[in-house]
């Protein structure tokens, strides 16, 4: 089996080896000499996973979850966290520097805990009703009694679910906020199985078919706001690293008090409506008809007026006047060439762009770079132990010549 040095961290959850061909390594740390097996041979590069570690590095260690390897959600948890943030913000300027021809020193990098942080979990049933998650690039379902990662109102939660008869329901995602939400995915709404969900301790349970029993949503704090977000809805299941972001962007805009604010995909208001008080108006797009509920029921509780819906995709929403600041958190994708064509069009004086996906993120600061000035760009580990990097750039239209 070949014997080769891991060298450059890369997207994915892989490291980089170029001394014999380009090999994709999975398993293994920057600097570490490793025995590798070839999982997937392509003309230009080879997929590989370790074997053996001939030569390992001080950053490795121990993962802390017993179904770590078997399970598919994490691929980091044998890293040490500080090297995990390194490899991160390194993937982050290598991908602006190559795709976005981008120099910048990144600012520090925004982390938190790195386990017992996430406050959603999307369970998945078996057909012989265990519970847990994927093994990865499968639906076979590695059936666990709790995951780290979560916080531990969640895990209580899985404890009493595996008590439960789970047959015929396909997955089971867990919202914890004030209190326990569990969305039924495979099944259309049930009085028995509510039943049986509450008994467990459920506060609220919906069904795929968008109907429920007892509370739809569940409340969280937002910087002092009253967040209520349904399991319908996305949020941001890293609650406390989100509240910092938030923290972060209304920190930036401040003085830019008396501002029209366009939020292109808004979700339920998680980045705007902590603007509201700087704002003259917010104007929030978003497809989602859940998430746009979940965002009248927060401006209408948080008593936050000026603040209105438009029910469109970023593409194609049609909205009027001139914005001073614009906040962008699009999908995986990134924005589609529809959606960059209206950021350009609108023209804002400050652009926040929050990113999922540093491949796409540099592309598109590569496309407004001509236009606006990067003045900042920093790593956001909103997913501890796993490959996802989240980004957080702010930028300043040029002053025309």
């Amino acid at each position: 089996m070949p014997v080769l040095k891991a060298e450059a961290p890369v997207y994915g959850g892989f490291v980089i080896s170029r001394n014999d061909g380009i090999v994709f390594i999975k398993g293994a740390v920057p600097g570490e000499v490793v025995e590798v097996s070839i999982d997937e041979k392509k003309r230009d590069y080879s997929v590989a996973s370790v074997t053996d570690i001939i030569e390992p590095s001080s950053y490795r260690v121990e993962p802390l979850c017993r179904y770590f390897g078997a399970c598919g959600g994490c691929q980091l948890q044998f890293v040490s966290y500080e090297k995990q943030v390194s490899m991160k913000t390194e993937i982050l300027t290598d991908c602006l520097e190559r795709i976005g021809d981008i120099k910048i020193e990144l600012l520090p990098p925004v982390t938190g805990r790195n386990f017992n942080y996430r406050r959603r979990a999307q369970f998945k049933v078996s057909k012989d009703g265990s519970i847990g998650f994927y093994k990865e690039g499968t639906r076979d379902v590695v059936a666990i009694d709790e995951c780290p990662l979560m916080v531990k109102e969640i895990n209580e939660m899985l404890r009493k679910l595996k008590h439960l008869d789970l047959s015929g329901i396909k997955e089971v995602h867990v919202t914890y906020g004030d209190s326990p939400l569990a969305l039924i995915i495979g099944k259309d709404f049930d009085e028995t199985l509510a039943e049986q969900f509450a008994e467990a301790g459920f506060s609220g349970i919906a069904f795929q078919d968008g109907s429920y029993r007892a509370n739809g949503y569940v409340s969280l704090d937002l910087n002092g706001l009253v967040y209520t977000v349904s399991p319908w809805s996305f949020f941001q299941s890293n609650w406390d690293l989100n509240t910092q972001v938030v923290n972060i962007i209304t920190e930036e805009l401040k003085d830019l008090e008396g501002i029209r604010i366009l939020d292109l995909y808004a979700g339920a208001g998680n980045f705007s409506l902590p603007l509201a008080s700087i704002a003259s108006e917010t104007v929030a797009v978003e497809d989602n008809p859940y998430a746009i509920k979940d965002g009248q029921r927060n401006a209408s509780m948080n008593n936050i007026r000026k603040f209105k819906f438009i029910k469109a995709k970023a593409e194609k929403a049609k909205v009027k006047g001139d914005f001073e600041a614009l906040i962008l958190n699009p999908p995986r994708p990134g924005l589609t060439n529809e959606a960059m064509k209206k950021v350009l069009e609108i023209s804002p004086r400050k652009i926040v762009y929050i990113s999922c996906n540093p491949s796409t993120f540099a592309r598109d600061l590569r496309k407004l770079k001509d236009k606006y000035n990067i003045d900042s760009v920093r790593m956001i580990d909103f997913f501890p132990n796993t490959y996802h990097i989240e980004s957080l750039a702010f930028l300043t239209l040029k002053k025309e010549q």
